[in-house]
């Protein structure tokens, strides 16, 4: 088998061959992303700063994750239906969905979809990418939070004749 993870992220192949016995392999559960369902769900963060046109927020959300994802939403309903019947499971949404959290820090927005399980890393990227261009063409009207210190305002402080004498 080819490695994924270890010291690369995102199950990406590490390069390495993995020699597996079936004694060990039967130990335990065994993962399958292709055999009855091709997609997996994905999901990721993104920290709106307070302040920030929520409703702005989430229609570039929601717009970006349907014109990426429109595809395998349809390629996924009857692929599903199919895990539904054969193992008597019940429905799962496939559409993109978008949860909002607030923190102590900014609004959470946690975006959930269905991906090609072989597209998973890049479809996140692409996502990520125009998400981001598009919070940058709002001109501030929408901002990334972030966990950096911000100085909100500093005091005006006046010094009146005030010399500083350097002893020498």
């Amino acid at each position: 088998m080819m490695e994924i993870g270890q010291w690369v992220s995102s199950d990406n192949y590490s390069g390495r061959i993995v020699k597996l016995s079936n004694a060990f392999v039967f130990k335990g559960p065994v993962y399958n992303y292709s055999q009855d369902f091709p997609f997996v769900w994905d999901e990721f963060n993104i920290p709106i700063r307070y302040g920030s046109d929520v409703d702005m927020a989430k229609q570039i959300v929601i717009s970006v994750a349907q014109e990426h994802l429109s595809e395998y939403v349809k390629e996924s309903i009857s692929e599903w239906k199919g895990v539904v019947d054969k193992f008597y499971i019940e429905d799962a949404q496939v559409d993109p969905t978008l949860a909002i959290t607030m923190t102590d820090n900014w609004i959470q927005f946690n975006l959930r979809y269905i991906v090609d399980y072989k597209k998973r890393r890049y479809t996140k990227h692409l996502l990520n990418e125009d998400i981001g261009k598009q919070i940058l063409q709002t001109e501030g009207k929408v901002k990334l939070a972030s966990a950096t210190f911000e100085i909100v305002k500093i005091p005006t402080v006046t010094l009146k004749d005030q010399t500083i004498h350097d002893n020498m």
